[in-house]
């Protein structure tokens, strides 16, 4: 297998095969995700893949009603809303994806700290299907 990049690319390849990787400063041992082909703190290129745990917390999220197209083509909109939020991975960076099992008609139930697992969901037909990062409440 060819190395793949500290990319989008690379991070969409591997949500394919239904892991969550960060990249990883080699000297620092600073995780990103999304990942970056440089350290931002050291400007280092000395980066290394490594797979997280896809286990964290709800830190933020918001209610949405209104969506980008591939969103309303999965059903979603103002009758059937869905949730977005950041969620600060116990390996340490946070990232965000749709949030899957908690109450988007009541948003006032949805609280932050709630523990989450990474879910992955696959959208959109051949040749254009894609896996996007999504989390369910534990």
């Amino acid at each position: 297998m060819t190395e793949r990049m500290f990319n989008h690319v690379g991070f969409q390849d591997y949500l394919k095969e239904h892991k969550v990787m960060a990249c990883r400063n080699k000297t620092s041992g600073k995780l990103y995700v999304p990942p970056r082909m440089m350290c931002p703190e050291s400007h280092t290129t000395d980066m290394e893949w490594v797979e997280v745990s896809g286990k964290g917390k709800l830190i933020g999220f918001t209610v949405i009603t209104v969506g980008p197209t591939f969103m309303i083509e999965d059903g979603y909109g103002r009758d059937n809303p869905y949730c977005a939020g950041i969620v600060q991975l116990e390996d340490g960076p946070a990232i965000s994806g749709q949030i899957f099992g908690v109450d988007v008609k009541n948003p006032e139930n949805i609280k932050i700290g709630t523990e989450v697992q990474a879910t992955f969901i696959e959208r959109g037909q051949e040749p254009d299907r894609r896996t996007y990062l999504g989390f369910e409440v534990v």
